[in-house]
């Protein structure tokens, strides 16, 4: 296995982590869940650095995703972390993951076992 799919499959897990972490969740309930909410944006902070550990060539093979409002997601919730807005985290939870999910789930390499 390559460094790029090493490094898909991590976004792909950090993905699902914060689909799984967040389900069922409206913004008072994140808002309130301390917890869930600091699972959350950790792995949106794993997902944003995994996506700049991809090579440039595999980026740009993959243009028709948005690697860099990914990567840009983390920035901001790690420098701008005492003014994140949740909502605006739920909505990428609810929209943006999954449609990241369905871009590389195809991509993932296959387990030879």
């Amino acid at each position: 296995m390559n460094r790029d799919e090493g490094t898909l499959l991590q976004i792909a897990h950090a993905a699902r982590l914060i689909v799984n972490f967040s389900q069922d969740m409206d913004v008072s309930g994140f808002e309130l869940d301390a917890l869930t909410r600091s699972a959350v944006l950790y792995q949106f902070a794993i997902l944003g650095e995994a996506v700049k550990r991809l090579s440039d060539g595999f980026r740009e093979a993959h243009h028709e995703i948005p690697w860099s409002e990914v990567a840009g997601m983390r920035d901001r919730l790690i420098h701008g972390y005492d003014v994140v807005n949740l909502e605006r985290v739920l909505d990428a939870i609810w929209q943006d993951v999954p449609a990241l999910l369905q871009y590389i789930e195809p991509l993932l390499p296959v387990d030879p076992a």
